[in-house]
């Protein structure tokens, strides 16, 4: 214990403090100053660099631009290719998997083979992939790349080994699926069609064999050309020249009539006794008009034609077809059964359908049962065996794009009940109207891994809506929707001034989330520069909500006197309903005084009925300022036990005292420094000798010297009823503070308003501000396909400023986009070039700043003084520039005083200063162990109760540990900024480790989370590098070059938790999970879903002797003979290349490495060996089978022969 002391008196004398307050740390990366190691300070780290490794885990959502669709029948396992290589693999709920094609061509087609655990992709690169389904992270087996010709059609016929392939010269080759090599045999176009034929017939759109002969192949080319080739005699059986361009062919399950669709919207039908015309043409949607000719439809994309054992009509469904005056009118699928037709609209083009069949045989009654739509944003199963057509209820999360995604929050080992009450919530508000039967797509198994925690994903849309999600064990579920929207009043399309301007825009649009699950607190801030405050109830209520108007703003100056600078925190009545008095507006009289002191968006002002749920509470507006619009929000924390709110922007600070509705604390971020401003940058607010005369605002009390300013200027930013000029050396910089820009025009006055609801409204907003519109478009993280090479992110400078506009969501606008200026544009240019600094926390380039944003916010127990004996509740402050400000709270235990009393929150200067902007704090105590917030316990404050007794608010603070006491209550703090990482002990300050993370590029997110039983700092970088820093040393423990960020989509949703996981926005639709944990990544096997599973392929159907003999039954034959290398020769080596694959049994073989890869090489042994067993028992069995059968004959034949004589033979 004494040495302990020893130590801590030690970091007194040894970490000198600066005059600004921040601690002197060594520059070194990851080298510690002269403090105390973690073995003085007793900290056992036990994370090594072997607990950690990034993998995939699994994607959720909707697959991005759909390309094709494929079934297997027998296993009932869906997929569906995209446009960027990639194919998602579907089955029961669970069953989930992606695979990618490194090239990254787009998928053209997909052939499972049926049955047999294995798909085929055809991709626009011309290459066939043979994918091994058979494992649980499907791999590439063989592929096959087409140098001469490009790929169109593939057919694989059940049960066969032989692929078809139609290619754009109207070429028929055939592959060896086993091999996957090309065979000798060759269709060639000039062969197929007549040698009169002066046109070529354009590419092959269509290949399958006859259900009646599996020797004959029909061959569709896009022309309107269709031949039937008799593989055995290598000569076309029939050709047929038709003048409408064919899209798509199918049989009748007898073989004697096909069906095709044509360009003209028309389907014809043709007979195999009659191929010189149709027999039938019908126009499904073409309409006769009055000359007796039919109106022009637009083309059927396909069609499909089945029968069916509980009626003589078939099915004949169909895609397209409409009539093109019809403008304006939706997709449509078509369902014709006998006379009735069906037209199902959907929302979105139709890319592919497929009609789900019991049987794989082609040469039987189909029997369709369902109709799976591919649609290019959603994905819908249609059931065929109802007469109203209902579809499934989807048990996929096909709908994370219902509004695109603009925010992500993941959380993981949440409190265990969190979960089961919002399923019982959301379920109350599911849709109905489904069909009653299972998922037609069940195939594959799946069970719960056994380490299984809680985990929930909140995701924020551009519509305002809020939806929770059920991550547990890697799967995904909806459980609970929530519409921000429904707290505001609904602008209306007649209204002007602010409502009307806002009715094609995304005013709602979601940017940011908190939330405690402890207390089930929930909080939003929209794109309005909005805050809104939900608590959970499982009972409804009928309540209004509160409404608080703050005026956060910050102007700085260019020429200051020292006496016009004042730092006065602005506390507001404890009532919340009286605002400060202010000075009076300097442009009352101008028209532009109807744009101040209003907010963006109104809130209902009337008693409001909220169901079950979480239930708005308080809704906090930034107002505009001087024809202004607010600043959008960059940071927000809020906390339960205290009962306290803090939001801030590039402006300044607003804290908010929920349970009383008032506003604690308003000021610019300037005034929370006071004096010890490391810069000694001056402001001065709130100006009180302010004059609007000939529509200028003047910069110094001074006229003379503003004059003499003027002079030296060249040039002055102009706006309406104001001229702010500027000195030179700023005109480059002032848009931007650390890549966080801000308005010209907002006026300094500390202070906010409450609003009662039914209070009188704000003057209504007649135009659009001199600025940027109140709101843009959404930035939804979904619809951002920002392009940012990463060379230039690694240089950082301005494509990196770019970036920063959309991750934070500020408002970074420059004064000459939105004012009429002098600019040229190669001076704008220019001056766009010439922000080409790092974000530094050097001197030179900061006192030249004009604003910093509040970058991040956390309420803690801490220090806010060196002197202070013990913890009290702190809000640490983040800002832009590298600075943290620790501003301690005294706030009232008992519950009483704590609903009457006031809060006081004293801003001290205490500082402390990193390189970059600052984007998360934490803390851990003298064990290494991470301390947490003190929370409420979640109580219902609509249940009935007894107003006698009224419910207590409980309150939990985490005790400190026995380490803990021994230093007196002393703990650590974590600082992470864009550049480096700072340890500091508190409250002494004293910076203990420093760790530069990243010097080319920066940290776009980071968070201290928990792996392995114990805490590490994750980082996620612009350049890609996915980090891990012990803690409290900061040692490298990871790093790894994981993701190049080629969009703000990534670094706007990317985000760590709990367990070594995290997760991002791979695609506008699409959800990535990722884990950067070892032993989630050596479990993840187990908790994956199987693909295959063993199953008997169904008997065809015994047709009898009579429909043998007349020709019913389909003909066999043997393709190896036809297509082997024996009969057909090799194939043209120079038309296409084989490249073995990296998956399968050798793949894995290969990679496999030390003792876990000879685990992994024993299991595939004992996989191996169990298979060649079973085929050996299998064979066994087959030939005992074959010998009793043979000996059964056998004592049939010789009791039936033993008593004749040899004549009689």
């Amino acid at each position: 214990m004494k040495k302990f002391r020893k130590v801590l008196d030690g970091l007194t004398t040894s970490s000198p403090v600066n005059p600004g307050g921040s601690p002197a740390c060594g520059s070194a990366a990851g080298t510690p100053s002269a403090a105390p190691t973690p073995r003085e300070l007793e900290i056992q780290e036990t994370l090594m660099s072997e607990h950690f490794q990034i993998c995939k885990t699994v994607r959720h959502g909707f697959p991005y631009q759909p390309t094709a669709l494929a079934f297997d029948p027998v296993q009932k396992i869906l997929a569906i290719g995209t446009r960027s290589g990639g194919v998602r693999l579907l089955g029961r709920p669970g069953v989930d998997c992606h695979c990618q094609h490194e090239s990254g061509a787009a998928v053209l087609q997909l052939q499972f083979l049926i049955n047999e655990g294995a798909l085929v992709t055809a991709c626009a690169d011309d290459t066939l992939h043979l994918w091994n389904l058979r494992q649980r992270r499907p791999a590439i087996l063989h592929s096959l790349k087409f140098n001469r010709e490009r790929i169109t059609f593939c057919h694989l016929p059940f049960q066969s080994k032989w692929l078809y392939v139609g290619t754009e010269r109207g070429n028929t080759h055939i592959v060896n699926i086993e091999s996957f090599v090309l065979s000798g045999y060759v269709i060639m176009w000039n062969k197929a069609i007549e040698l009169s034929t002066k046109t070529h017939p354009g590419p092959v759109v269509h290949l399958s064999d006859s259900p009646k002969d599996e020797g004959k192949l029909l061959i569709g080319f896009e022309s309107g050309t269709i031949v039937m080739w008799d593989l055995r005699v290598k000569r076309a059986d029939f050709r047929i020249y038709y003048d409408e361009a064919i899209h798509s062919v199918s049989w009748h399950h007898e073989g004697r009539q096909f069906m095709c669709s044509h360009s003209d919207g028309s389907l014809s039908m043709w007979n195999l006794r009659n191929t010189a015309k149709p027999f039938q043409v019908t126009f499904p949607h073409g309409k006769t008009q009055r000359d007796g000719r039919k109106e022009s439809c637009k083309p059927i994309l396909k069609v499909e034609y089945k029968t069916s054992r509980n009626s003589s009509e078939a099915f004949v469904i169909f895609s397209g077809g409409l009539s093109y005056d019809k403008a304006g009118r939706r997709p449509t699928l078509t369902i014709m059964h006998g006379k009735a037709i069906t037209v199902l609209e959907m929302d979105y083009p139709i890319v592919d359908f497929m009609v789900l069949c019991d049987t794989p045989y082609l040469n039987e009654v189909q029997e369709p049962y369902a109709v799976v739509v591919l649609l290019e944003k959603d994905f819908v199963v249609v059931d065929l065996t109802q007469s109203n057509f209902p579809i499934f209820e989807n048990p996929y999360p096909m709908d994370v794009h219902e509004s695109p995604v603009t925010c992500t929050a993941y959380f993981a080992d949440c409190p265990p009940d969190i979960i089961p009450v919002l399923y019982s919530i959301g379920a109350k508000h599911k849709k109905t109207g489904y069909s009653h039967k299972e998922w037609p797509v069940s195939g594959g198994t799946w069970t719960v891994g056994s380490q299984t925690y809680p985990e929930i994903i909140v995701t924020g849309h551009a519509d305002g809506s809020i939806k929770f999600w059920d991550a547990t064990a890697i799967t995904l579920q909806m459980l609970y929707k929530l519409k921000t929207s429904k707290v505001f009043e609904n602008p209306k399309s007649g209204d002007v001034g602010r409502s009307g301007e806002l009715v094609e825009e995304d005013p709602y649009a979601v940017q940011m989330i908190s939330w405690c699950p402890q207390s089930r607190i929930f909080c939003v801030v929209g794109i309005s520069a909005h805050v809104i405050l939900y608590r959970f109830s499982k009972h409804d209520a009928n309540t209004t909500i509160t409404s608080l108007e703050v005026r956060l703003q910050c102007e700085m100056e260019d020429v200051i006197s020292p006496s016009d600078t004042e730092n006065t925190p602005c506390y507001s009545d404890p009532s919340g309903l009286s605002p400060q008095p202010q000075p009076p507006s300097p442009r009352s009289n101008t028209p532009d005084s109807a744009r101040d002191s209003i907010p963006c968006l109104k809130v209902k002002d009337r008693m409001i009925r909220m169901p079950p749920g979480y239930q708005a509470e308080l809704v906090v507006q930034l107002l505009w300022i001087d024809g202004e619009p607010p600043q959008q929000i960059t940071s927000l924390d809020l906390n339960s036990a205290y009962g306290l709110l803090a939001v801030g922007n590039c402006n300044g600070l607003a804290v908010v005292d929920y349970l009383q509705k008032t506003i604690l604390l308003c000021m610019n971020t300037l005034e929370l420094y006071g004096s010890a401003d490391p810069f000694q940058r001056l402001t001065r607010s709130p100006r009180k000798n302010r004059q609007s005369t000939s529509g200028l605002t003047e910069l110094s009390d001074n006229q003379v010297s503003l004059d003499l300013e003027r002079s030296k200027s060249p040039t002055s930013v102009k706006g309406p009823g104001r001229k702010l000029s500027l000195p030179t050396d700023l005109k480059t910089d002032l848009d931007h503070v650390n890549g966080h820009c801000t308005s010209p025009t907002s006026q300094p006055c500390p202070s906010g308003r409450a609003r009662v609801p039914g209070g009188p409204e704000g003057p209504r907003l007649a135009r659009r501000g001199p600025g940027r519109p109140p709101f843009r478009k959404a930035q939804s993280a979904a619809c951002m396909e920002v392009s940012l090479p990463v060379s230039s992110l690694t240089e950082g400078h301005s494509s990196r400023r770019a970036m920063l506009q959309q991750l934070h969501g500020v408002s970074m606008y420059s004064h000459d986009e939105h004012h009429i200026t002098t600019y040229s544009w190669s001076e704008r240019e220019s001056r766009e070039n010439s922000f080409s600094r790092s974000r530094s926390s050097s001197v030179s380039s900061i006192d030249r700043e004009t604003k910093e944003a509040v970058t991040t916010l956390q309420f803690m127990e801490s220090y806010g003084r060196k002197s202070d004996p013990l913890p009290t509740p702190c809000l640490w402050v983040g800002t832009s520039l590298g600075l943290v400000l620790i501003i301690p709270m005294s706030i009232p235990m008992d519950e009483q005083e704590r609903q009457e009393d006031p809060v006081t929150v004293v801003p001290t200067g205490t500082v402390l200063m990193l390189k970059g902007s600052i984007l998360r704090f934490s803390f851990l105590d003298f064990g290494g162990a991470l301390i947490h917030s003190p929370y409420e316990v979640w109580r219902d404050q609509q249940a009935p109760g007894d107003p006698d007794r009224p419910r207590k608010r409980k309150l939990v603070n985490f005790s400190p540990s026995s380490s803990q006491e021994a230093s007196g209550d002393c703990h650590l703090a974590v600082v992470c900024s864009e550049k480096q990482a700072k340890v500091f002990l508190m409250p002494t300050q004293a910076c203990l480790y420093v760790h530069n993370i990243t010097e080319s590029s920066f940290v776009l997110r980071a968070d201290v989370v928990s792996v392995c039983n114990s805490v590490c700092l994750a980082c996620f970088c612009a350049n890609g590098h996915i980090m891990t820093l012990s803690l409290p040393s900061l040692r490298p423990l990871l790093d790894v070059n994981y993701l190049p960020l080629t969009d703000m989509r990534i670094a706007r949703t990317f985000c760590f938790t709990n367990g070594g996981q995290a997760l991002y926005l791979c695609s506008p639709t699409e959800i990535q999970r990722i884990t950067y944990s070892q032993e989630m990544c050596d479990n993840l096997q187990e908790m994956l879903g199987e693909l295959f599973t063993p199953i008997e392929t169904p008997e065809a159907q015994n047709r009898g002797f009579l429909k043998g003999f007349f020709g019913g039954n389909a003909q066999t034959f043997d393709r190896e003979e036809l297509f082997g290398e024996a009969s057909a020769g090799k194939g043209s080596r120079s038309l296409a290349q084989h490249i073995p694959g990296q998956g399968g049994m050798e793949g894995m073989k290969a990679a496999a490495g030390g003792v876990v890869g000879e685990l992994a090489r024993a299991r595939i042994a004992l996989d191996e060996r169990g298979q060649r067993l079973g085929e050996l028992e299998e064979r066994t069995a087959l030939m005992m089978s074959s010998a009793e059968t043979f000996s059964k004959h056998a004592h049939e034949m010789m009791l039936k022969c033993k008593d004749k004589k040899w004549y009689q033979f």
